[in-house]
């Protein structure tokens, strides 16, 4: 057996047996970044990767509670996880019992193209995948101006948005997005309905994690123009970000006053 010893995005060593041949990936933006380059090497997948749709592979629930005695019997020659999406505990246990994990770490669009190209090269040893220049092609124009104030909620009830150091925000800004609340403590700050709203022209809603809809979700923002968007295209860093900031100007700029002003 051949290994090789590598840096995740954390720094942690990592040592992987190659030729990598057998995958588990625990945040759903990696799977379908693997199973579009490399659908061969992925063996499971947690019950939130969703795409690509009716992937045939192994489910080991979800990225907060993996199943870590299964994954262990897969024997898979790397699991991919995310500081994030994925815990330390369950990355711990799957290292003790002798399973190379690698961790990414991404929280800006520059960070994202950089952790999937070294996931790639690096960590599964395939080459540079091609879609992901073409990404970086898409997102290389400057944001739209003059920028607008925007709130985009991730929950309701209570209300959380988006805040600071997130690769969500990162993309807003580059989509021409000033966050209102992006100086608040915490990357995702809960606020009031009266905070929500304030100094807002913009509402964008996004269906997942939360579903926002036309009836779920607008009637917080009275008078403000609100865009509904697909969230993978806002939160998702994989093949995705080829086609998501067309799709996103466009959703931004259908923006409509779904709620009458009290």
């Amino acid at each position: 057996m051949v290994t090789s010893d590598v840096v995740d995005d954390l720094g942690s060593p990592v040592r992987v047996r190659r030729p990598v041949r057998r995958v588990v990936s625990l945040v759903p933006s990696l799977t379908e970044a693997i199973a579009v380059t490399c659908p061969d090497l992925l063996v499971g997948a947690t019950d939130w990767c969703t795409h690509p749709r009716e992937l045939p592979v192994e489910r080991v629930r979800g990225t907060k509670n993996p199943n870590v005695r299964r994954i262990v019997e897969i024997a898979p020659d790397l699991v991919v996880c995310n500081q994030e999406e994925n815990r330390r505990i369950d990355v711990d246990r799957l290292r003790d019992a002798g399973i190379a994990v690698w961790v990414t770490r991404i929280r800006t669009l520059e960070e994202a193209f950089t952790s999937i190209g070294r996931l790639f090269t690096a960590g599964l040893d395939v080459g540079t995948p091609d879609w992901l220049g073409q990404a970086e092609a898409k997102w290389a124009p400057p944001p739209p101006k003059p920028l607008r104030k925007a709130v985009i909620p991730v929950w309701r009830d209570p209300w959380m948005v988006v805040g600071r150091e997130t690769f969500t925000g990162d993309l807003a800004r580059r989509l021409g997005l000033d966050l209102v609340h992006a100086d608040r403590p915490g990357r995702y700050p809960t606020l009031s309905r009266q905070e929500l709203v304030t100094d807002v022209d913009l509402a964008v809603l996004p269906d997942e994690p939360y579903i926002f809809t036309e009836t779920d979700g607008p009637d917080a923002f009275p008078g403000i123009p609100v865009a509904l968007v697909q969230g993978r295209n806002l939160t998702w860093y994989g093949p995705s970000l080829v086609t998501a900031r067309e799709s996103l100007i466009d959703q931004l700029a259908a923006a409509t006053v779904l709620a009458p002003r009290k």
